[in-house]
């Protein structure tokens, strides 16, 4: 069976996000920074963004608390962040980046850039532009209508 147009939006979607992701982990990879995976990385800016609790983490990755933990771990296992006391809380510690750790998103971000740079030039800048122009009203789209879902489940119960 063929698949229906939105199923083969779906795929080119996910492979294109997917062949972004391989580029920049190889890149990760051959910089000093092996093993590093999407989630790793992708957690790394929320918490460089103010995630910094296992709580936070998780509602900025759309995971549980728990596999928030378990990232947290991870990247302090692999020197990318470390726990410190709370500044407010005492009873509480945050996460924070270390020098490894913002060293591993600034490779990211620039294999993400040569990237992108390597898909303007083979699709021409306007191209380029209208595609993220468009993939952006999609995201906002399916953003709003998870909030009207949401919203009428609520109501609904």
């Amino acid at each position: 069976m063929e698949a229906t147009p939105g199923a083969r939006l779906a795929s080119l979607l996910d492979q294109t996000f997917r062949a972004m992701v391989a580029h920049a982990v190889e890149e990760l990879g051959r910089r000093g920074h092996p093993g590093v995976t999407a989630t790793l990385e992708f957690a790394l800016v929320e918490i460089r963004a103010g995630a910094t609790d296992a709580s936070a983490l998780g509602r900025a990755l759309g995971v549980s608390k728990q596999a928030a933990a378990k990232t947290i771990a991870t990247l302090e296992h692999l020197g990318y962040v470390r726990r410190e006391a709370h500044p407010t809380d005492a009873r509480r510690r945050h996460v924070a980046v270390t020098a490894r750790g913002e060293e591993m998103t600034a490779i990211g971000a620039a294999a993400f850039d040569d990237l992108r740079r390597r898909w303007i030039d083979s699709l021409g800048s306007a191209d380029a532009e209208r595609a993220e122009a468009a993939l952006q009203v999609l995201l906002e789209q399916s953003r709003e209508d998870a909030i009207a879902r949401a919203q009428g489940s609520s109501t609904a119960t």
